[in-house]
């Protein structure tokens, strides 16, 4: 199962409302306890993994939330003048250019530029080194946005490169794509929930990332998964108490949902999903990210 284990950048993504968020949290979380820096991104969202994990929002500037752990939020604002600093190197020629309003204006118009400037900040971090040469992270989780946009954001760079000539931009993207494309570096993991629509929707997003992005999903996360618990003679046998009989009912078409969908992600994408379970807790924090980091480890631990 361990199909992560060599992977530096792991992308999450998935409909939204089925876990994305905690997924990647716990992924990071999990990452981080085998004693791995690592960093886990959000792009441009309200934090939800700082408050899944109990702790104060982070902004656009790196934070330490615990050993090993660093969290961000990617905001384009920030990200492009991070960006333009990298190119021009000086912050007085980025103040001349990048804060003149005339041209503030004009980047507007400039097709698919915030993504491009949020997936650069990213890859940077990715590809940053501590002064002894080492990586300053050995794997970067990326909370990506949901399903339509996250196929729009992780394909910026191609579209670059179909539409733009040959200069610095083109360089760049080129570098993205080369990092977003590499099986060696990186996966994409798809969260789902055992319902019709969102298994659709998780398939949809695995064809379309191959085809247009040509990034390979290398796990799948079946989210709020129920295992079968009552047989048809524990129904039977439960009908003289209509309470009773009805809860053990709907949890058995709940796990017949799960079981469904657990065979057709599996069937057609050729893996076996990891199966978390419906957890229930009164408010869902860090304890609760805690057992699926647990329950996700395996996707790290052990040889590929």
């Amino acid at each position: 199962m361990a199909v992560l284990t060599d992977k530096r950048l792991v992308v999450v993504s998935g409909k939204g409302g089925v876990g994305k968020s905690t997924v990647a949290a716990a992924l990071a979380v999990a990452s981080a306890r085998m004693g791995l820096r690592t960093l886990v991104c959000e792009v441009n969202t309200r934090e939800r993994i700082t408050a899944l994990l109990g702790r104060p929002e982070v902004g656009a500037n790196l934070a330490l939330l615990e050993e090993n752990l660093w969290a961000v939020d990617i905001r384009p604002v920030e990200a492009m003048r991070e960006y333009a600093l990298m190119i021009l190197k000086f912050e007085s020629v980025y103040n001349a250019v990048f804060e003149n309003r005339l041209v503030r204006y004009f980047l507007r118009f400039i097709p698919s530029l915030q993504e491009l400037v949020m997936l650069g900040k990213i890859l940077f971090h990715l590809r940053e080194q501590r002064p002894d040469g080492t990586f300053r992270f050995d794997r970067v989780v990326v909370d990506a946005p949901a399903t339509g946009h996250a196929i729009t954001f992780l394909s910026v760079p191609q579209v670059i490169l179909d539409t733009v000539p040959p200069g610095s931009l083109a360089t760049e993207a080129a570098k993205m794509r080369d990092v977003l494309v590499d099986r060696e570096v990186t996966a994409a993991v798809l969260v789902s929930l055992p319902e019709e629509m969102p298994v659709n929707e998780t398939l949809e997003l695995s064809a379309a990332l191959a085809q247009r992005v040509s990034l390979a999903t290398q796990a799948v996360v079946l989210n709020g998964f129920n295992s079968r618990r009552f047989s048809e003679a524990d129904l039977a046998a439960l009908e003289p108490a209509p309470e009773l009989f009805h809860a053990a009912k709907a949890h058995s078409e709940r796990a017949q949902m799960s079981a469904v969908a657990c065979e057709r992600l599996g069937s057609s994408l050729g893996l076996t999903p990891v199966c978390v379970p419906r957890l229930f807790h009164a408010s869902f924090g860090p304890r609760a990210v805690d057992e699926v980091a647990r329950l996700l480890a395996p996707l790290f631990e052990g040889p590929a």
